[in-house]
């Protein structure tokens, strides 16, 4: 990239500035922005050269800003959004003329939608650099919030959110997900699973906390012996008989080489669901997101949706597409 020119201040060094502001060190902008650190360092230097003021104390752990940066973070915020205002309003005209989209996505989507959805725009987006960050949905979010991200995909944020414009996807239950012939047909479910040991999806994730906030409206309290963070590590536990857990139908049908040990039941419990959309901060890009959102919908459908109520057909009630009639 452009290292820019000591004395002149350039968009990429007020990129660089806020990222390091908000990231708290350099090394974190540098991942953050997929440049180098050394390349960082030396556009902060040229920012503060060109508005003849230090904006940043890079002693102090984490780095803070100085009275004059803190001041003019605010303005360099502007100037960001205003830039990407100004390109999504090009790239409005003229497609191809969009140089880069910047996408974060819940894991959830990983094997098979997002790979048919990127295929799909960079047909239309012919010159555009996609990034593609996967994680969890709160930190999906702060990177959205943050200017991170141009576009998320994520699970229940919060969506009376002023600044962000919300496509609702999808609605997903959660269900039970025991091992292969554990729940003996017509028995009381709720007992046998409260015999069996229990695995937790960690509660360091929003999905987790919800799921333990609705067994303690329940009143039921379930022993921390196995608590993971990952899909495939919960259901590899399930398939070898270690317990049951609770999951959505997106989590269950992820953990391809586990799923046939396993079967999926209703929650012995008042239903529990979660809904899953695209946001984006509001007035930036146009009619983009919402042109994202309609090229995902059928993707939803016939790669997520479609091959879960195959296999469970119960799931077919609570389990479906939002928004415009998906073709």
């Amino acid at each position: 990239m452009n290292e820019g020119t000591p004395g002149r201040i350039t968009l990429w060094g007020i990129e660089v500035f806020v990222a390091a502001a908000e990231e708290g060190s350099v090394s974190a902008a540098a991942r953050r922005l997929h440049a180098s650190p050394s390349s960082v360092s030396q556009q902060i230097s040229n920012l503060e050269a060109a508005v003849g003021a230090r904006l940043i104390n890079r002693a102090a752990r984490p780095m803070s800003l100085t009275t004059a940066g803190g001041l003019f973070l605010r303005r360099a915020q502007t100037i960001l959004t205003e830039a990407a205002q100004a390109r999504a309003e090009l790239a409005m005209q003229d497609l191809s003329r969009l140089t880069r989209l910047r996408l974060g996505m819940i894991e959830d989507f990983d094997a098979e939608v997002t790979p048919r959805l990127l295929s799909l725009m960079a047909e239309d987006l012919k010159t555009c650099h996609f990034l593609l960050e996967t994680g969890a949905s709160h930190g999906l979010a702060e990177k959205l919030a943050s200017h991170a991200l141009d576009v998320i995909v994520a699970a229940d944020l919060g969506q009376g959110a002023d600044w962000m414009e919300v496509h609702p996807l999808l609605v997903e239950p959660f269900v039970v997900a025991a091992p292969r012939g554990m729940v003996a047909p017509g028995a009381d479910l709720r007992a046998q699973l409260l015999e069996a040991p229990f695995i937790h999806y960690t509660s360091q994730h929003m999905m987790g906390r919800m799921i333990e906030a609705h067994l303690l409206r329940h009143r039921i309290t379930l022993p921390h012996r196995f608590e993971l963070d990952s899909y495939h590590a919960i259901m590899a536990m399930v398939a070898a008989g270690a317990g049951w857990t609770i999951i959505t139908p997106l989590g269950f049908m992820a953990a391809h080489r586990f799923r046939d040990a396993a079967e999926m039941h209703r929650l012995p419990t008042a239903p529990l669901a979660r809904t899953i959309s695209l946001f984006a901060r509001r007035g930036i890009l146009g009619t983009m997101p919402e042109d994202i959102a309609a090229r995902m919908r059928p993707l939803l459908r016939d790669l997520a949706v479609g091959p879960a109520t195959d296999r469970v057909p119960w799931l077919i009630e609570d389990f479906r597409v939002l928004g415009p009639q998906v073709p």
